[in-house]
């Protein structure tokens, strides 16, 4: 039996990033630790359970998903090989794109983001309100940029 994709050494190193990354961005941790001192494949195992959706592409000219959690598998309907790869900017119907792709502008350019809200579509067609999201930067220890990342909490079918 292989291994879940997301517990790979390339997603716990990512999950890492994503992590550290809001806390420097926000000042406090996008999730509590159940253990102090959690191995990176515990807080990999921990993200990728958590009870909201969080997301993450790269900085590609047409960005591709490189992390999506159970949550946000659930609310875009689809499986963890069908998301990940996929342009990111699909994750948003076409009369939406310009304003998502402004605010990802916003949050690359000043490192983050709060209080975003937008409409999206999941791999099935149906759209949901997301609002009062957190987009931040992803970088590593030597700031260099690597991708961005999204979570919120608050959504609604329309």
């Amino acid at each position: 039996m292989s291994e879940a994709p997301w517990l790979s050494a390339e997603k716990q190193g990512l999950t890492t990033l994503i992590l550290h990354s809001h806390e420097r961005a926000f000042g406090r941790p996008l999730i509590a630790s159940r253990r102090h001192g959690a191995s990176e494949r515990m807080r990999c195992q921990e993200l990728f359970s958590c009870g909201f959706p969080v997301l993450a592409h790269g900085i590609e000219a047409d960005p591709q998903l490189s992390y999506a959690n159970a949550s946000a598998l659930l609310l875009w309907q689809t499986t963890w090989n069908k998301l990940i790869g996929l342009p990111s900017r699909l994750t948003a119907p076409a009369s939406e794109r310009g304003d998502r792709e402004s605010a990802l502008t916003q949050a690359l350019a000043i490192k983050a983001i709060s209080g975003y809200s937008g409409i999206r579509i999941s791999r099935r067609e149906k759209r949901f309100m997301i609002n009062n999201a957190r987009v931040w930067s992803i970088s590593d220890n030597r700031e260099q940029v690597l991708g961005l990342a999204a979570s919120f909490s608050d959504w609604w079918w329309i």
